[in-house]
């Protein structure tokens, strides 16, 4: 097993397809394409592009750490009690742990993600 992956920012082959979880769907019908890069032996890292079309849901992180990288699009993130921040290609952040608010998807987003679970 090589200890180097490349995350090909535009992947052939075809992706996970996929809708937001009805108790996290706020606004619209957004569909959610996937294309895993890595999975860490012991499941709790994840790497990969994700890719959502407009639409507005509930983002709860929990115990998981997610940095992301804006290839394309627009997204405005508002923290629950706190003020909306938009994000464009070729911005990144990081949802801490913990994280809840909302991700509007305004322009459909692109990204590169690496998440890790089970942080405290």
């Amino acid at each position: 097993m090589s200890l180097l992956k490349t995350i090909v920012q535009n992947p052939v082959e075809a992706p996970r397809e996929s809708r937001v979880a009805p108790e996290r769907l706020v606004e619209g019908n957004p569909l959610l394409k996937a294309w895993p890069a890595e999975l860490a032996a012991d499941g709790r890292i994840k790497t990969g592009i994700f890719e959502s079309t407009p639409g507005v849901n509930k983002s709860i992180k929990g115990d998981t750490f997610e940095f992301c990288y804006l290839l394309e699009g627009v997204a405005e993130l508002t923290p629950e009690g706190g003020e909306p921040v938009i994000y464009r290609a070729g911005d990144s952040f990081v949802m801490k742990p913990g994280y809840r608010g909302l991700w509007r998807t305004i322009e459909t987003v692109k990204k590169i993600y690496v998440v890790v679970e089970g942080v405290s």
